[in-house]
C-alpha cells in the first residue's frame, strides 16, 4: 500500500512540475520579439481611433461598450489569419449569447498599409458565413495608422515583425471588458464556442483568467 501511495505522490509531483515548468520558462523572458505576452488587467488606450470597414473613424471607447472579443490579424495574410477568422466566425455562429446585445467583436489589421476597402471585403466574406442573425455593427473590421496600431498591440502584448512582404506573428483572441480591461487570452487558431462564451462572461464581470504560460512565443 505504501509503495502505491509513493508512486501516486511521485506521479502528481512530476505532473505538477511539468505543468508549471513552461510557465516559469516563459515568464523569465522579459523581452518578446514575436509572440504574445499576456497583459491581464491592463486597460486599452480607449482614446485611440481606428477606421471601420464602412469608412467611419471611431474611438475605441465608442466601440467597446459591452464585452468584446478582439482579434489581431492582417487581411491579406497567407498564413493563420484566414483560418483563425474562419474559425472565429464558425464559433460565433454557435455561441449562446446574443451578438450586438451581449457582446461585440473587433478585428483589427496590424498592417497599417491595409485599407477600409480591404477590411470591407473580409467582413463580407466572414459575416456572410454566419447563419444566425448577426447585426452589422456587432462585428467591426478595423484599419489604422502605424502609431495607433503599435500603441494597441503593445498594450495587449501582441508582438510581431515584418518579414519581406509578410509578417511573423502568433494568433489569439482577447476578451475585453466593457471598461476596456484585458480579461482573457485564447491562444491559437481554433476556438470552442463554450470557451468564447465563458471568456465573455468573465469579461462582463471584470474577471481576469491567466493561461498556463504567461508568455506565448511563436
Amino acid at each position: 500500500m505504501k509503495i502505491i501511495i509513493k508512486h501516486i505522490l511521485t506521479y502528481l509531483f512530476i505532473t505538477t512540475w511539468m505543468l508549471l515548468l513552461p510557465a516559469n520558462i516563459f515568464a523569465q523572458d522579459e523581452e518578446v520579439d514575436v509572440g504574445i505576452d499576456e497583459q491581464l488587467g491592463a486597460y486599452l488606450p480607449m482614446d485611440l481611433s481606428f477606421v471601420i470597414s464602412e469608412g467611419d473613424t471611431l474611438l475605441l471607447k465608442d466601440m467597446i461598450d459591452k464585452p468584446v472579443l478582439l482579434s489581431l490579424v492582417y487581411y491579406e495574410c497567407p498564413g493563420i489569419c484566414s483560418p483563425l477568422t474562419s474559425e472565429l466566425a464558425w464559433a460565433l455562429d454557435k455561441i449562446q449569447l446574443e451578438p450586438g446585445k451581449d457582446f461585440k467583436v473587433l478585428t483589427l489589421s496590424f498592417n497599417h498599409r491595409e485599407t477600409p476597402e480591404t477590411a470591407a471585403k473580409w467582413k463580407r466574406n466572414y459575416v456572410s458565413s454566419i447563419k444566425r442573425d448577426f447585426p452589422d455593427d456587432a462585428w467591426l473590421f478595423l484599419t489604422g495608422d502605424s502609431l495607433s496600431i503599435k500603441k494597441l498591440t503593445d498594450r495587449v502584448g501582441f508582438h510581431f515583425i515584418p518579414s519581406e512582404d509578410d509578417f511573423v506573428h502568433a494568433g489569439t483572441v482577447i476578451a475585453i471588458s466593457p471598461e476596456g480591461k484585458i480579461s482573457r487570452y485564447l491562444f491559437g487558431a481554433t476556438y470552442n464556442p463554450f470557451d468564447l462564451k465563458m471568456a465573455l462572461i468573465d469579461a462582463e464581470a471584470g474577471k481576469t483568467n491567466p493561461t498556463i504560460a504567461k508568455v506565448l512565443q511563436f
